[in-house]
């Protein structure tokens, strides 16, 4: 078995990078350029468009409340289908491609995560969403098994419940949860926007680093496609990760500037001053 300790990175795979493949060949060069490094990436992959698309071929409903996808049982088996099948697959063999790294998990393996029926409310009233799910525990075993043996965790955001039923997990949150459990030094975003706008859609002006308690009171303006990804930023560094980055997905090599180079643009969520944990 490979000893590696170094910290750990994870990483949300999502937004329009995930359908240009010269994107995803350069996304993986730089998941490979930081397992090489020494540091230990862990991918956790959306699949939304795929989803939609596949769900559109079928003659089935795609339907959002909240930046969340309401997911009826026959749409579960679709997500699935999608996310294991195929977009975590080829995503594997991108990276694989670089050297032999890259291992596909689902959340629902070895029980990594557990999740419960996330309760939705639109306008002040309850909506059902279907089978969507909020992890609410995370074994990071079978992860840290992977880690320790050098490879590239590649993980679909699919989760059980303890009722048995399985459940879509939104990729943000699942990685947001993921991060906390792996006590990562960082949880960064792929998206396909430039950031956390100050004043959308009047400005397009970034905001560039803000804290924890500057993000809380934002949550509740914010729109539907960014909500998630800023909650999880906002309970990861929360939960002890050194910092959150949101990243344009769209922008060439923007992980590795960003980790590396330290001028990856976007949005940095740090944790207030009173609740700072050292890195892992």
């Amino acid at each position: 078995m490979e000893e590696d300790s170094g910290p750990v990175v994870v990483i949300k795979f999502g937004g329009n990078a995930m359908g240009d493949a010269q994107l995803q060949q350069t996304f993986a060069e730089d998941v490979v350029a930081l397992r090489r490094t020494g540091l230990r990436p862990v991918v956790v992959h959306g699949g939304g468009p795929q989803i939609s698309t596949m769900l559109d071929r079928l003659g089935l409903e795609s339907r959002f409340e909240a930046g969340l996808r309401v997911t009826t049982a026959e749409t579960m088996d679709v997500v699935r289908m999608v996310l294991s099948g195929r977009v975590q697959r080829e995503l594997v063999g991108h990276i694989n491609s670089h050297g032999p790294y890259a291992v596909g998990m689902t959340g629902e393996d070895a029980h990594t995560m557990t999740a419960l029926r996330r309760p939705v409310r639109v306008d002040g009233e309850p909506v059902d969403i279907g089978q969507v799910g909020d992890v609410v525990e995370v074994n990071p075993g079978m992860v840290r098994v992977l880690l320790a043996h050098g490879h590239i965790p590649v993980v679909s955001p699919v989760a059980r419940g303890a009722d048995g039923q399985v459940y879509n997990v939104n990729a943000d949150l699942a990685a947001s949860a993921l991060a906390v459990a792996l006590g990562a030094r960082r949880l960064v975003v792929l998206t396909d926007v430039a950031g956390l706008y100050a004043d959308w859609p009047a400005s397009t002006e970034v905001i560039g680093r803000l804290t924890a308690d500057a993000l809380d009171g934002l949550l509740p303006g914010l729109a539907s496609g960014m909500l998630p990804k800023m909650e999880g930023c906002l309970r990861a560094v929360r939960g002890g990760v050194g910092r959150a980055d949101v990243l344009d997905g769209r922008v060439p090599h923007a992980v590795l500037r960003s980790i590396l180079g330290g001028d990856g643009g976007g949005t940095t969520v740090v944790p207030d001053e009173d609740h700072v944990v050292s890195p892992a």
